[in-house]
């Protein structure tokens, strides 16, 4: 059985993309039984959310003392070579490319969720930016085998890292289906009766300027002044991230701001009533790897109005209504349009039907390929 060492330690408490990545992939390859023994390799701190896995997989624990993400780098790239000879791995995988390791002891295996330090000006700080674009894009050179979450991404990496484009294996991320599914209609009912009017959703953590949030405001106050009867409230739901003071002022300073709502980080038990609840999730990123939020909404039978940014456009598909993020009075129309619920019902359909293609259990299965495959290769 090959044993593969996952680096868990950018989950961020389990509030983040990768981490949604990271716990997808293991239910996926315990669902499907995959012949791979996972040493998970992750901070102290972090091992209560990996608790229901552990069971299956082993544990290996970093102090807390190497959390912070330049001391993190560090670590990977010094001690994690001993670990992974200690702890006997054929195969180390590292979920985030801010990980990778130069010429690492064994096989690596690496996802790439996105490019986004080159495609969104300030993204990240003056650091983050210089590393994600020089450092990350010569250690990715250096792996054994790259795959990236949509082919959008692949695209991005062949152009801004210099990797041939046919070496590169685009593996979808999956959705939770045993979560994310149309709760019963009672449900749906009884929680949308505790909310003091319908609403939109916007699920991403508050980051400006990358994930739009300013816009979406302008948006739905052109749409509330075109319609002074409506009651729709829009709701952020997601943690403060890079920029988020700016957000705050924005929704502080909006005439519409008594409408407006940042409800902070969502926990993940609630997410399906929140998305089955709402009018629209809307999801006006100016760019995505993948985007697992519209994805989750249309898997709960919630319509998705979504950007044609990034990969967005090759995940929703035809299955959601696409704004062009920059379009203020575009944005306005949709909301408007998905605010009629004979539209909402068509969107819903067209949701439930694209989301049935993204399944964790076929991730895994194509993961588990790469990682027999890099276990083959000879290894310098």
């Amino acid at each position: 059985m090959i044993r593969v060492a996952l680096s868990t330690s950018v989950v961020q408490g389990g509030r983040s993309g990768v981490a949604s990545y990271v716990f997808g992939l293991l239910d996926g390859l315990a669902r499907i039984e995959a012949p791979v023994q996972m040493i998970l390799v992750g901070l102290e701190g972090d091992r209560p959310l990996f608790e229901r896995w552990l069971g299956r997989c082993e544990w290996s624990g970093v102090a807390e003392r190497w959390r912070p993400a330049l001391r993190n780098v560090l670590w990977h790239q010094t001690a994690l070579r001993g670990r992974l000879r200690s702890v006997r791995a054929d195969v180390l995988h590292i979920p985030s490319y801010r990980r990778i390791v130069w010429r690492a002891p064994c096989p690596q295996v690496v996802t790439i969720h996105d490019c986004a330090a080159f495609a969104v000006k300030g993204k990240y700080d003056l650091a983050r930016m210089v590393y994600g674009r020089q450092v990350v894009t010569r250690l990715a050179r250096g792996a054994d085998t790259v795959m990236t979450v949509s082919a959008a991404t692949a695209d991005d990496v062949a152009r801004h890292f210099g990797l041939p484009r046919d070496a590169l294996h685009v593996v979808w991320n999956g959705i939770d289906r045993a979560r994310f599914r149309p709760p019963a209609p009672a449900e749906v009912a009884a929680f949308r009766a505790r909310r003091a009017a319908p609403y939109f959703l916007y699920l991403a953590r508050l980051e400006h300027p990358a994930k739009n949030h300013v816009r979406l405001i302008a948006a739905f106050e052109e749409f509330a002044a075109r319609h002074p009867a409506d009651r729709h409230e829009l709701l952020f739901g997601g943690a403060d991230w890079h920029g988020a003071e700016q957000v705050h002022a924005r929704i502080a300073a909006s005439p519409c701001a008594a409408r407006i709502h940042a409800l902070g980080f969502v926990d993940l038990a609630d997410l399906p009533l929140w998305y089955a609840g709402a009018t629209a999730m809307v999801y006006p990123s100016l760019f995505e790897g993948f985007g697992l939020p519209p994805a989750e909404a249309m898997a709960c039978g919630c319509p998705v109005i979504c950007s044609t940014r990034g990969s967005l456009g090759e995940v929703v598909g035809d299955a959601a209504r696409l704004v062009d993020p920059e379009d203020v009075p575009g944005m306005a129309d949709a909301l408007a349009e998905l605010a009629v619920p004979a539209a909402r019902e068509a969107w819903r359909e067209r949701g439930l039907a694209r989301a049935a293609l993204f399944d964790w259990n076929e991730t895994a299965r194509k993961v588990t390929t790469l990682y027999q495959v890099a276990a083959r290769r000879p290894h310098a």
